[in-house]
């Protein structure tokens, strides 16, 4: 979506979603990739004009990605209760455990569309996310599930996560992730901390809203 940069601008798009809702083409409305800030600002609009504010916010968020769904977005879910839709909970694929030893010739990463991917798992900071990934696979061995699945999990295990969106390439790899529910009881205060203590890349909240 184009960068939003006006008062017209949000008060022309959530008119257009009010009215779509309104004739009965949607019952809800969302934003994707919008910062916190731009969320809040088409949710004044709403309650000014008496419109229909968004209810979530589409957003990247994995093991390695968790800046913008951990800080920015709780304090939205907490006041306005904007939820967060997921994406990529794999990473592209990088959680997987696929790429532990290198890019095989039949992964994603090998296509020449996906340089980019290829290059990032092979960067220095790729292969310290794998060398994570591994220290995070007895972890997965003692829950029973795989590590798709633990990743899956973590990230429904969020309060201010209303969904997960998963990706898969064929019918084993969806079912296998939506193990993940079963996996998502076991997400114990002690098996996120563990986790957290794994990565190393638990963001600082600004302000703690359970309190």
């Amino acid at each position: 979506m184009e960068y939003i940069s006006s008062f017209s601008s949000y008060s022309e798009i959530v008119r257009a979603m009010t009215h779509v809702i309104n004739q009965g083409m949607a019952m809800y409305w969302g934003t994707s990739r919008w910062s916190a800030m731009e969320i809040m600002e088409a949710y004044s609009v709403a309650r000014q004009f008496n419109m229909i504010p968004p209810v979530c916010e589409q957003a990247e968020y994995h093991l390695f990605q968790r800046e913008k769904v951990e800080v920015q977005l709780p304090e939205l879910y907490h006041k306005i209760g904007v939820g967060a839709m997921t994406w990529s909970p794999l990473a592209c694929g990088i959680i997987s455990g696929k790429y532990g030893n290198g890019v095989p010739e039949s992964s994603r990463a090998s296509l020449k569309c996906y340089q980019w991917l290829k290059e990032k798992i092979v960067s220095e900071e790729g292969r310290k996310q794998q060398i994570k990934l591994k220290d995070l696979s007895p972890i997965a061995d003692r829950l029973g599930c795989t590590l798709p699945q633990l990743a899956v999990a973590w990230c429904l295990r969020n309060e201010g996560v209303s969904s997960v969106l998963l990706g898969s390439s064929n019918p084993e790899q969806l079912i296998e992730n939506l193990g993940a529910i079963q996996v998502l009881p076991k997400m114990t205060s002690h098996i996120v901390s563990e986790i957290d203590n794994i990565l190393g890349n638990k963001p600082i909240s600004k302000k703690d809203y359970r309190s």
